[in-house]
């Protein structure tokens, strides 16, 4: 019965059409870790794959509603992710993965009084984690433990340490994930993922918020089209993030969300291409804090 090849809460890296900090991405990078359909691995070997996910957060939100932008000095934090990444399975059990990513972030604030807008891009935080997936003869079942790095610059001057592109901090990575079938004949599948992160180090005296992201979906695999497997995808992503702590803004970052992603993937054989749109449905945050209306994320993976 084949698989479907769903990647797991590790590989990917960003932000969404959801909630951040009154001034940063930080509150909310991880939730790109859940919710993507490609990579999951099947069986001993590898795969490489680019990244790019794009966030525009343009409007103030306090509570579970759109909230005056008086209240908020910050007035748009425009993010392009680019990663690159892979994993190599040794065996059916044992595999390791590696996310290397570079952001380019534009912040316009009114911090100093009169507006003023900052370009900056930097390499991010490097996620290095283990994959073990002998939980089932079939590989549906992964459990996943890593590290965040702090390779990111945390340090540019004009970002506040919410908006700045590495939080400063080494974080623990702890998930999970289950693929299965829904119909007989493979057409049908579910699945399901949940990612836990936590800061184990901290540095410039910011703590960032700890973080819990989940996914739940079904795709349906039935469509050929040339080459090409096409499958749609729909899934539930949930996240919670909590305050930040030390210096920057704790009393406005934080918050709990829910989105749903429709999305596409193309499977070529060694080559697979997958793209999703997410919309947030319910948003709650502590303060006010820049969210965006949408997210976009496309993905090229290669089995090697």
């Amino acid at each position: 019965m084949p698989r479907s090849p769903l990647k797991p809460a590790l590989l990917a890296l960003a932000l969404f059409a959801l909630p951040t900090a009154a001034q940063a991405c930080a509150c909310g990078c991880a939730v790109f870790d859940v919710g993507t359909a490609s990579l999951l691995p099947s069986g001993p070997g590898g795969s490489v794959f680019l990244e790019y996910d794009f966030l525009n957060q343009t409007t103030n939100w306090s509570g579970g509603h759109a909230a005056p932008g008086a209240g908020n000095d910050d007035k748009k934090i425009r993010s392009d992710f680019f990663v690159a990444g892979g994993q190599y399975m040794f065996n059916n059990d044992w595999g390791v993965m590696v996310e290397v990513p570079v952001t380019h972030r534009g912040f316009l604030t009114a911090d100093s009084g009169a507006p003023e807008e900052f370009d900056h891009t930097a390499f991010g935080d490097v996620r290095v984690m283990a994959n073990y997936t002998g939980l089932s003869n079939d590989m549906s079942t992964g459990i996943i433990a890593g590290l965040k790095l702090p390779t990111g610059d945390s340090t540019y001057a004009n970002f506040d340490p919410d908006v700045e592109i590495g939080s400063g901090s080494t974080d623990v990575l702890l998930g999970a994930y289950h693929t299965g079938a829904l119909t007989q004949n493979g057409d049908w599948n579910y699945y399901g993922q949940i990612m836990w992160q936590h800061q184990i180090a901290t540095q410039h005296h910011y703590t960032p918020g700890s973080e819990l992201n989940g996914a739940a979906g079904v795709s349906y695999q039935g469509w050929t089209v040339g080459t090409a497997q096409i499958s749609p995808v729909f899934q539930f992503i949930a996240s919670y993030r909590g305050r930040d702590g030390g210096v920057g803004d704790p009393a406005n970052t934080g918050y709990a969300r829910l989105l749903v992603a429709p999305g596409l993937k193309a499977d070529f054989g060694t080559w697979t291409l997958y793209a999703d749109v997410e919309h947030p449905v319910l948003q709650s945050v502590n303060g006010n804090q820049l969210i965006a209306p949408v997210a976009l994320k496309f993905v090229a993976s290669y089995r090697l």
